[in-house]
């Protein structure tokens, strides 16, 4: 069973050239836009994807607009708003050393440097300078845990455990 990954949702047609406006969830949009690239279309009542092959990008405002091959007017890309794009997990580049996939750390779980339970990590939020790890602790309370050197120690998404070194005042 493949696995898919969003990296976008089309929102709204733009133009009259069969361009579509993307809300980006991808960290890597000049490359899953790249001309050529495959996108996989998931429309809400559709159980089938559409291969997509891009045919353009360009960035306007806080949109990513793009083209696909086929497809070059507003009658045949109508149909496509509120579709999320995505990318098989065979898509998937490698990263570098410390650096994640979202999929990877949501669900590991987060122990103190000295072996103390923590929780399990929710969701990750990006707020600016580093990303936020929001963690689900015994109690059902969320923990804040910025991900900085100084607090996580080591990520192991093998084992989908996390160590952390907590700053003061972190976990009260």
């Amino acid at each position: 069973m493949e696995k898919w990954f969003n990296v976008g949702k089309i929102v709204n047609t733009h133009g009259v050239k069969g361009e579509v406006r993307v809300i980006s969830k991808t960290d890597f949009p000049e490359q899953r836009y790249q001309k050529g690239n495959k996108l996989f279309l998931f429309l809400p009542k559709s159980q089938t994807p559409i291969e997509l092959i891009v045919k353009s990008h360009r960035t306007h405002k806080n949109f990513d607009l793009l083209v696909f091959e086929g497809y070059e007017n507003i009658n045949e890309v109508e149909k496509f708003k509120e579709g999320i794009l995505k990318v098989p997990e065979s898509q998937l580049t490698d990263l570098e050393e410390d650096e994640f996939y979202f999929h990877e750390i949501i669900g590991c779980r987060v122990e103190t440097a000295a072996g103390e339970e923590i929780g399990k990590i929710t969701e990750i939020l990006t707020p600016g300078a580093n990303d936020v790890w929001v963690v689900k602790d015994l109690h059902g309370k969320e923990i804040l845990i910025p991900y900085i050197q100084e607090v996580v120690k080591k990520v192991n998404v093998q084992d989908k455990l996390v160590i952390i070194e907590p700053m003061e005042g972190l976990l009260s």
